[in-house]
């Protein structure tokens, strides 16, 4: 597989955790996760944490994974991470999407400890903790599908391309989401 197609690949199979943090702040919103509970003297997590945010988040992933699917298949994509339409990809799907959500909210937990207040910035935890928690979940629960996908042809390389291009895209996503009033920071 040459350099360009494993970047494209990496791409491709890391989208269902990319898209999830961004769907719940566009469309979370309701309950928080910690029910607004304090442990030594801070918030768990914050009002920014939703259990509406988790599911929307978590659905959006393992919906776009089918989509992809859907989009590769016909066309014949070479890639290794292209996702089935099969029962077998959804826990791949789930871990990919679980395991973003699961990262963000390991950072909103460590910034309440650490005393920031929701939207505090704190560069590469903000931008790479959805990254890691999917990358570690996806890992646990589907090894054989997450380690194709990293030792496939050049794809170590892909996805370093692929955490290369996180931080500028998320930097962008948030400051679209600040000026169109969907956030409060532009980071």
């Amino acid at each position: 597989m040459s350099l360009l197609w494993s970047v494209i690949d990496a791409l491709w199979f890391f989208l269902p955790a990319m898209l999830p943090n961004t769907a719940a702040a566009i469309f979370g919103g309701g309950t928080p996760l910690d029910f607004r509970r304090m442990w030594r003297g801070r918030r768990i997590l914050g009002d920014g944490k939703t259990w509406k945010g988790l599911f929307v988040g978590i659905a959006s992933g393992v919906l776009l994974g089918y989509l992809e699917s859907m989009i590769a298949q016909p066309v014949g994509m070479p890639l290794a991470g292209v996702f089935r339409l099969s029962p077998a990809e959804l826990p791949t799907l789930l871990a990919l999407s679980s395991g973003s959500m699961l990262g963000d909210i390991a950072g909103a937990f460590v910034k309440r400890r650490k005393g920031l207040d929701r939207g505090a910035s704190v560069p590469l935890l903000d931008q790479y903790d959805f990254a890691a928690g999917a990358l570690v979940l996806s890992l646990a629960v589907s090894p054989a599908n997450t380690s194709h996908f990293l030792l496939s042809g050049n794809a170590l390389i892909g996805f370093a391309v692929v955490l290369l291009v996180i931080y500028p895209l998320h930097r962008l996503i948030n400051y679209i989401g600040y000026r169109k009033g969907l956030k409060s920071v532009p980071w």
